[in-house]
Formats: C-alpha cells, sequence, structure tokens
C-alpha cells in the first residue's frame, strides 16, 4: 500500500475554483458594487443639513409614498392574478394554451415606453376602456398601479409555474381520498409549497415596480405632489445637472429597497426553515 505525498493538495470539486472566483468577485464588483458606490460617494459631497434638506422635501417624500405604495399595491395584485393564471396554464388545457403561455412573456420583450403609451391610449378618459368609468385612471395612481402590475406580472407567473409543474395531481388525490376538503387541501398542501415561490415573484414585481420609468411617465401624469414618481424627480434633477441631489434621493430607495428586500427573503428563509423541519 503505497502512501499519498503529505504535501499532496486535496483535489478540488470545482476545477480552477480560484479563478472562477476571482472573476466573479471581479465582475460582481464591477457591474454591480461599485456604481452603487459611487451613488454613496457622490452623496458624500453634501453636508448633513444639504442632504435631509433634499430627501425630507415635501415633493420628495410624496413620491416616495407613491412609488413603494404602487408598487407594493402591483405586487400583491401580481401574487393573486399571478398565481391564478399560472394555476391555469399548468393544470388546465385549452385551446390557443401555447399561444397565452407566450403572452405572458410580453412585457419583458415590449419596450417600456411603447407599454405606457398603450396604457395610456387604453385608460384615457377618452380610451377605449377609460370611457366607460365615470372616474379617472390615467393620470391617477390607479393608472400607475395598472402599469406596475403589467410589467411585474411575468415574475410571479413564471416563478411560481415551475413549482406547480413540480406539485403531482395525485397529491391533491390523495388529500381528497383521506377525506380533506378542497379549499383545506389548497391551504394545508399546496400553498405551503407554492409559499417560497410566491414570495421570490413578489419580491422581484416589486423590485421592478420601484425602479420602473418607461411605462410609468406616461400614464401617471407627472402631477407633483400628486402622481409623480421617485424616479421622475431623480431625472429631473439629472438634468439640472444636479447630480449631488440626485443620488442623495437615489440613496433613500436604495437603503429602504434593500432594507424591503431582505426583509422579504428573511420571511422567504423562515418559511423554508419552516416547512422543512
Amino acid at each position: 500500500m503505497t502512501s499519498l505525498p503529505f504535501n499532496k493538495k486535496p483535489a478540488r470539486v470545482i476545477p480552477g475554483f480560484h479563478l472562477t472566483l476571482g472573476y466573479t468577485m471581479l465582475y460582481v464588483s464591477l457591474l454591480v458594487l461599485l456604481p452603487l458606490a459611487m451613488i454613496f460617494i457622490q452623496t458624500m459631497s453634501l453636508s448633513w443639513a444639504e442632504f435631509s434638506n433634499i430627501v425630507t422635501d415635501p415633493r420628495a417624500v410624496a413620491s416616495y409614498k407613491l412609488s413603494f405604495g404602487t408598487a407594493l399595491a402591483a405586487g400583491l395584485l401580481n401574487v393573486v392574478f399571478g398565481t391564478i393564471i399560472a394555476w391555469v396554464l399548468v393544470r388546465y388545457h385549452f385551446p390557443f394554451k401555447r399561444i397565452i403561455d407566450g403572452l405572458v412573456d410580453l412585457p419583458f420583450a415590449l419596450p417600456t415606453a411603447v407599454a405606457g403609451i398603450a396604457l395610456t391610449s387604453l385608460y384615457a378618459p377618452n380610451g377605449w376602456i377609460g370611457q366607460f368609468f365615470n372616474f379617472k385612471i390615467a393620470f391617477t395612481p390607479l393608472g400607475i398601479i395598472i402599469a406596475l402590475t403589467f410589467i411585474g406580472l411575468p415574475f410571479v407567473v413564471r416563478t411560481v409555474q415551475p413549482v406547480l409543474q413540480n406539485i403531482s395531481a395525485e397529491v391533491e388525490e390523495a388529500s381528497a381520498s383521506l377525506g380533506a376538503t378542497r379549499l383545506q387541501t389548497v391551504i394545508k398542501i399546496i400553498l405551503p409549497e407554492l409559499l417560497p415561490a410566491i414570495l421570490t415573484g413578489f419580491s422581484l414585481a416589486f423590485a421592478r415596480a420601484l425602479g420602473e420609468y418607461g411605462s410609468v411617465v406616461f400614464i401617471a401624469g407627472n402631477m407633483p405632489m400628486k402622481t409623480e414618481i421617485t424616479p421622475l424627480i431623480i431625472m429631473t434633477k439629472l438634468e439640472q445637472y444636479d447630480y449631488a441631489g440626485a443620488t442623495s434621493i437615489a440613496a433613500v430607495m436604495l437603503i429602504t429597497s434593500f432594507v424591503l428586500l431582505f426583509t422579504i427573503n428573511l420571511i422567504q428563509w423562515l418559511a423554508n426553515r419552516r416547512f422543512v423541519h
């Protein structure tokens, strides 16, 4: 029996680990960390009083409430209807199913400006849909929610759909044979399996809605203190060459978004841990 040399390193499972790790860290640093760091570096050129005046301006605060409120509402709507659409696409067979399945991805490929113009023409007071309502939809927060729901729907559908495909229909039949009602099967069997995917889809749709600009700027109307979103204020300050002011508001959005997404991921981790154990 021959003994191995003491100085021989054990073989790694991943070949070239050090090289791939170094490339990954360089890639993430150049494309993610460095641009985000520049936001805070540019903001640090302001004094605390100047920073506080910019980010607590009533116009900016109103835009925070609008952006986060509409993004949250759109995310919750997508959770409900996106899950229903995913269920229908997985569990049922009907004519033109493949076409409808492909249309779900349309917001991914459609330019956001085109989506904004199309939605505005539909929901304007004289639009095809807006003319049937006694209240305004376009140029109100409701119109913004509709636009954000449109662009965030694919995130929930495509996240929940693969999980549903892995849940066998025999599981539901076994639950029914043991005396469970349809509601009990959904709550105790299906929903626990779908919850991590639903939370992931919600976080993706919510994050996309927070930073959305092109599809919202047309249907919002951009009225200060009423329908002006935070990305529009940032763009306005950039056009005025107020880079420090723009990065100050962007820093507030970045920190708040990070806290919210961290909270969502923590809830998802706790849900996974609960259902695993």
